[in-house]
């Protein structure tokens, strides 16, 4: 082969590689983008209403995978994060089924606002013999709105004071 080849060659071999690098590493950016920040914004109080509402009619209908589903869609948080709640949540709600029977309604009991900045709603589904409580709250960035924090339990007596 002659020395213009080799070197042809060389310089061919160097910049696949160089590519092949920079495929890789655009290709770990955005992986690590989708997988730590939210999809969407939501543009005010009304969409994260309605967002709250589904996802409390899908915790009400046992359908946890859809609610979490709606939730990583606004909620910057990593996705394995997500993928844990969401585990954690259809093993206690499937115990709180048999404890508490049957998911009858639900209750909005409350929702605050603080101008520009937060905004959070509080629902209960309540079942034959006790209630859950669902929390959602809402930050407000330079973009737009999106979940700050989604929290359930049962410890609805909070909401007495």
């Amino acid at each position: 082969m002659s020395l213009r080849k080799k070197t042809y060659y060389h310089i061919k071999k160097s910049i696949q590689s160089l590519l092949r690098k920079t495929l890789i590493t655009l290709l770990i950016v955005f992986g690590l983008t989708d997988f730590y920040c939210q999809n969407t914004l939501l543009k005010d109080t009304e969409a994260e209403k309605l967002i709250s509402r589904n996802v409390t009619q899908d915790f009400r209908d046992h359908k946890i995978e859809e609610a979490f589903n709606t939730l990583s869609q606004h909620w910057p948080l990593p996705v394995n994060e997500i993928n844990n709640l969401k585990t954690q949540t259809i093993q206690s709600v499937n115990l709180i089924s048999e404890r508490y029977g049957k998911a009858e309604s639900i209750v909005k009991v409350s929702e605050q606002n603080i101008k520009d900045a937060g905004f959070r709603e509080t629902y209960l589904v309540k079942f034959e013999y006790t209630a859950i409580r669902l929390i959602f709250t809402y930050y407000k960035n330079s973009k737009g709105w999106l979940i700050n924090g989604f929290k359930w339990d049962s410890d609805f007596d909070e909401e007495f004071k």
